[in-house]
């Protein structure tokens, strides 16, 4: 994840959550040393600060995609039914996604948390 798209970032969860990390050393790390180039990790990685900030641990079986938008509006993915159906067959059991990726239909051993706003996402943790 580029730097400048981190404190893009932080400094949205700052405007339209409140929650000020600018005394914070903020450092996102993925697993495998994955490279995160696609907007679309824009959700999952706030979520994963905001978890490590509040010191409790996100749920394992949770999975999270989506763009955050400079306004705080979380904009919709490309592929995001192959994406659920794809973690579902993975065992996650809820996702959190924009609300245009919702799909029409219930996919099997999967709740789906669709949001617009990232405020809307602090409800759920």
């Amino acid at each position: 994840l580029e730097q400048n798209r981190l404190s893009m970032l932080l400094a949205v969860l700052h405007r339209h959550c409140g929650v000020a990390m600018f005394d914070q050393d903020v450092y996102v790390n993925v697993v495998g040393g994955v490279r995160i180039n696609e907007t679309a990790a824009d959700l999952a990685v706030l979520m994963a600060v905001l978890s490590s900030y509040r010191n409790r641990p996100g749920p394992r079986d949770l999975i999270a995609f989506g763009e955050v938008g400079l306004s705080g509006e979380i904009r919709p993915v490309q592929n995001g039914l192959e994406r659920l159906k794809e973690a579902a067959k993975h065992g996650f059991r809820r996702a959190v996604v924009p609300h245009k990726n919702a799909p029409k239909k219930p996919i099997d051993g999967l709740q789906v948390l669709a949001v617009e706003r990232l405020p809307d996402v602090l409800d759920l943790l």
